[in-house]
């Protein structure tokens, strides 16, 4: 008699539960429905890292259907070439590490326009949400000259020598004059822009429970198109041309 007690009273409490749970999953359900009709805007911030260094973007976006967004972005990104080595003096125990052969630092200030496609909305519960999206608008290169320190021997058995911040000259710079890098901010005068263009395309991963939270993953492509070549490297030909592969994760709010 004791043992039926406990396993009616077991079949009870189970009976509850189940019933307080499909209450809350139920209510769930209506205010994620609820989310989904009535918060038509959004904003995020998202830090980005890509095959060419790293960079930050600012979105902002309104629903134009159930699941279709138009965005528009304002993004910054750093950009190296994948042949750039560091290097030091060999003849300098204290000399600073350098990039042989760079001429510029580059990097890109973008802001366009575009539009987000939803493949398949988060279960209620919560899960991943997948859409793919694609820019385009307008791209800014900035070059910033590299300076470094060089070294002028000041004695003729060359064991006196000065060093001087100059801007890096591949004619008269080498290996065993360069004692290293200079300031980075040496140079910030003399920045060079190179107007041009830009488009991405890429999948959006959205994960998280409540619909008015953004937390998303983002994988995708940039190419930056420059009518003016950018030189980068003073043994490779200037550049229009550059293409990204990059990986995001942005966070922020939907809203009315």
């Amino acid at each position: 008699m004791r043992i039926q007690i406990e396993v009616f009273f077991i079949i009870f409490l189970f009976i509850i539960a189940y019933h307080s749970k499909a209450q809350s999953l139920s209510q769930a359900e209506s205010d994620t429905t609820l989310d989904n009709i009535l918060l038509e805007k959004q904003w995020s911030l998202g830090i980005q890292l890509n095959t060419n260094g790293w960079g930050l973007k600012f979105l902002r976006g309104k629903n134009i259907t159930a699941r279709k967004q138009f965005l528009w972005e304002v993004e910054f990104s750093t950009y190296k070439e994948a042949k750039e080595v560091k290097t030091i003096n060999p003849y300098f125990s204290n000399s600073k590490s350098y990039i042989y052969g760079k001429l510029n630092y580059l990097y890109f200030l973008r802001g366009g326009v575009g539009f987000q496609h939803i493949l398949n909305r988060k279960p209620y519960w919560g899960g991943v949400q997948l859409s793919y999206h694609y820019y385009a608008g307008f791209s800014l290169g900035i070059a910033k000259p590299v300076y470094l320190y060089i070294i002028h021997i000041t004695s003729p058995q060359g064991d006196s020598y000065d060093v001087t911040e100059e801007k890096y000259n591949p004619d008269i710079h080498f290996i065993e004059n360069i004692y290293g890098r200079a300031s980075f901010l040496t140079g910030i005068t003399r920045l060079k822009l190179y107007p041009g263009l830009y488009a991405k395309t890429g999948l959006d991963f959205e994960f998280g429970t409540h619909s008015k939270n953004i937390q998303m993953l983002e994988v995708g492509a940039t190419l930056d198109y420059s009518p003016m070549p950018i030189p980068i490297m003073a043994y490779n030909p200037k550049r229009n041309l550059f293409l990204t592969i990059y990986l995001s994760f942005s966070f922020g709010k939907r809203y009315n």
